[in-house]
């Protein structure tokens, strides 16, 4: 009888860490096993602790854990492959359940286990192929050694019955009440279902119990009948498995970083998979796995797609490198039909499209960046010899206000709402700033240029146009009965007019501008699952303040905000949390939608090394100091934590992010010519070149992952810059407010960019914002 092997997703994760010819001899298995499980060669046997676990050889050395689940309509017995041992840390006592709370498949692995927690819950491990030991020599009887004094245990206020009640496996439950300190609790979950470790890890953090119940249990937990412990089946049926193929194999080769960067948390799966009735926003503090959840909803969205080869899925995001990022995360979860069904483009790379479209012969404008259009604006102030007005305020005052709510007329501008603008201004003073910003235009357009801002007002006109037509001519089909509307269509260009997508989701939400929402709501339905937004206003790093429903975005009754960070550690975090609320002082952020964001919950569950802050007396100084770090992390990666595993590729899993655009240069120079590594810069279009260092700005890492991550030139007058804060420290208090709030962003959009380690380093004073 033929098998199909799943793969367990710890065993996944340990299958990364072997070496390269032990997973040739995995495979090797996996083949024959699938021919025929019962083979004398593979000597299956099954363990005598759970008659459900079943063991079988890889070679001499190693064994695969198997558990069986059943036979399918086929005839066709279904195995899952739960973990790949070295044949000496293959235990009797191993076992598997089907948690109370999700229904899944749990493998809880004791071998990880610390002695003397395993000894305090009355707890011996049997191995299933134990070495021969050698007679040993007689000695003197020891003396009788004091009883060591019993710690307090880690977790009080517990009991075996709530931990029961939450969803920690039964095998768990007395090892978890015996452990007195972190590290003891670090080795009971390093082998623990994914559940239990968040449950323990939350209690550990003093959670209190109800709220771990509120933010982890109740969102993974289904209902299940009464028979649901004996069926492995079902079981399996509800558990994240991958079957093993050409493309597990592949993935395994690459290392387990790629995997991490598209997990999906049982937690997150239910806003994946919810219909929602209208657009959605998730949000939630770096780490939270709002892209993650972004990423898995365009999945979703995309496996309910009928046949056809159109595009109705949209996934945009706010800049080039960050669509790249986005475009190859994807391609490791969809099948390439289903990918090719899903538009991925960046908003500036959307307007443009639609003004493309719409193109008058001739008429092309040359689009310049802020900066460009800023140096205009000053040069026209000169010669009209204008001092009351800044030019960086007007030009604000132009791009969020004018351009942002699509404003036409002198009156509307009067009228017009200016929400986060800070400084309030009299009408007759909008008057004066009115005359001088449509000279200001007519500038730009004598000069035949066009700015980003004004490209994506352009696009939004057009396409809520485009929106306007299409609805009126729907409405009339309905109205006529749903007849074909040939003789009014004809010659019109309107038979064949619909919305450009069926879906749209947004990442990075929160420094899109208001004409790139209007253009995204004109592109799209409304309806069901229409749009679907992550974002976190905390890491807007651009001055963009929206209110979803002035856009026609009405997102109230359909948002959800994650908590629990499972890609930043609880060290990282800490350090991160204090940039954003330095000495307590409670900072506000929008939401999006007329209200304050805020972060208060948020923490995570993974436990990693305390960032290092590192003073140095110089820049020179400051590269040494970098180069050595990140020479050891190299190694550290490379050598698989430790020097026992397999040599890996570091590269795109360390980063150096620098505070100005000049010491980009400065570092890949070092770095190269000094410390022999090899870089790459991080530019709008994603890394280029191989290199195995990415080196950027801290705008460019926006949205981006790294395991370990250096920070460096992170000092006072850069972060924030001295000159922008004494300029409106005393003239604009509002504005100078917002230019600090969004340095804060910034330097905590960078530090949560590593998921294991940080490490940041300043010369002469630190930035007043690094919590030290």
């Amino acid at each position: 009888m033929t098998a199909r092997l799943s793969l367990y997703q710890k065993a996944e994760q340990e299958l990364y860490k072997l070496d390269r010819s032990v997973k040739g001899r995995f495979y090797d298995f996996c083949h024959r096993f699938r021919e025929d499980p019962d083979h004398p060669g593979l000597d299956l046997k099954p363990l005598k602790g759970d008659g459900r676990v079943f063991r079988a050889k890889i070679d001499q050395s190693y064994r695969a854990l198997l558990a069986k689940a059943g036979v399918d309509d086929r005839g066709q017995e279904n195995w899952l492959v739960i973990a790949v041992r070295h044949r000496k840390h293959v235990y009797e006592e191993l076992s598997v359940a089907i948690n109370r709370i999700t229904g899944e498949i749990e493998f809880v692995d004791l071998s990880v286990v610390g002695e003397s927690v395993l000894h305090r819950a009355g707890i011996t491990l049997t191995p299933t192929e134990p070495e021969p030991t050698p007679e040993p020599a007689a000695e003197p009887a020891p003396q009788p050694e004091p009883a060591p004094a019993i710690a307090e245990p880690l977790l009080t206020g517990v009991t075996a019955d709530d931990l029961r009640d939450l969803g920690v496996a039964d095998q768990l439950i007395d090892l978890a009440l015996a452990v007195t300190d972190s590290d003891e609790l670090d080795q009971l979950v390093a082998g623990a279902p994914l559940l239990s470790k968040d449950i323990l890890y939350g209690l550990a953090a003093g959670m209190p119990l109800d709220e771990v119940r509120k933010e982890i249990t109740t969102p993974v937990k289904v209902d299940l009948g009464q028979d649901y412990e004996q069926d492995l089946g079902a079981a399996l049926a509800r558990t994240t498995v991958t079957t093993i193929d050409a493309d597990i194999q592949a993935a395994l080769e690459e290392g387990d970083f790629r995997a991490w960067k598209v997990f999906l948390h049982p937690t997150q799966a239910k806003l994946v998979h919810r219909t929602y009735n209208g657009p959605a926003r998730v949000s939630g503090g770096p780490g939270t796995g709002k892209t993650i959840v972004a990423l898995h909803r365009v999945k979703h969205l995309a496996q309910q797609l009928p046949p056809g080869h159109s595009k109705p899925i949209l996934l945009t995001t706010f800049t080039k490198n960050l669509t790249t990022d986005l475009r190859a995360r994807l391609a490791s979860l969809l099948e390439p039909e289903l990918l090719a069904r899903v538009e991925i483009a960046h908003i500036d790379q959307l307007a443009a499209r639609v003004l493309s479209e719409n193109a008058v012969k001739g008429a092309a404008k040359q689009r310049v960046y802020d900066s460009t259009a800023l140096n205009v604006l000053r040069q026209l102030l000169l010669e009209l010899d204008e001092h009351r007005w800044d030019a960086e305020f007007l030009y604000e005052e132009w791009d969020q206000v004018i351009l942002g709510q699509s404003i036409g007329s002198r009156k509307a501008y009067f009228d017009a709402r200016r929400a986060g603008r800070g400084r309030s201004v009299t009408r007759p003073e909008r008057a004066q700033i009115w005359k001088i910003l449509e000279q200001f235009t007519a500038r730009l357009d004598t000069e035949g240029l066009e700015t980003w801002g004004q490209a994506a007002e352009r696009a939004a006109r057009l396409e809520m146009e485009r929106d306007a037509k299409t609805r009126a001519r729907q409405e009339h089909k309905e109205a006529v009965g749903g007849k074909d509307l040939i003789h009014r269509d004809d010659g019109s260009g309107l038979r064949f007019l619909h919305h450009r997508y069926r879906h749209i989701v947004v990442d990075e939400a929160q420094d899109l501008r208001a004409a790139h929402w209007k253009m995204l709501r004109a592109m799209v339905a409304p309806g069901t699952d229409d749009l679907f937004i992550a974002g976190d206003t905390h890491q807007r790093i651009y001055d963009q303040q929206v209110t979803l429903s002035t856009v026609g975005v009405n997102i109230r009754g359909r948002s959800s905000r994650l908590t629990l960070s499972y890609r930043t550690t609880k060290e990282i975090l800490s350090r991160a949390m204090q940039v954003v609320n330095l000495s307590g002082k409670h900072l506000a952020y929008d939401d999006l939608d007329d209200s304050t964001d805020t972060l208060d919950g948020y923490r995570s569950v993974l436990r990693g090394p305390v960032p290092d802050l590192v003073p140095c007396v110089s820049w020179d100084d400051e590269l040494e100091r970098l180069a050595a770090t990140l020479t050891a992390w190299r190694e550290e990666i490379a050598t698989g934590n430790g020097g026992t595993g397999p040599r890996r590729d570091p590269r795109g899993s360390i980063a150096v992010c620098v505070a100005e655009r000049d010491m980009v240069s400065q570092v890949m120079f070092h770095l190269a010519t000094k410390a022999g590594i090899t870089v790459a810069e991080l530019t709008k279009d994603g890394p280029k070149g191989e290199g195995e260092v990415h080196v950027g700005t801290m705008h460019r890492f926006k949205g981006l992952e790294y395991q370990k991550l250096a920070i460096v030139g992170a000092r006072d007058g850069v972060i924030p810059r001295t000159a922008v804060i004494e300029r409106y420290r005393t003239t604009d208090p509002q504005r100078c407010a917002r230019e600090e709030l969004r340095a804060r962003s910034l330097l905590f959009v960078a530090a949560t960019r590593a998921r294991d380690a940080l490490h940041i380093s300043w010369h002469d004073n630190p930035s007043p914002y690094l919590p030290i």
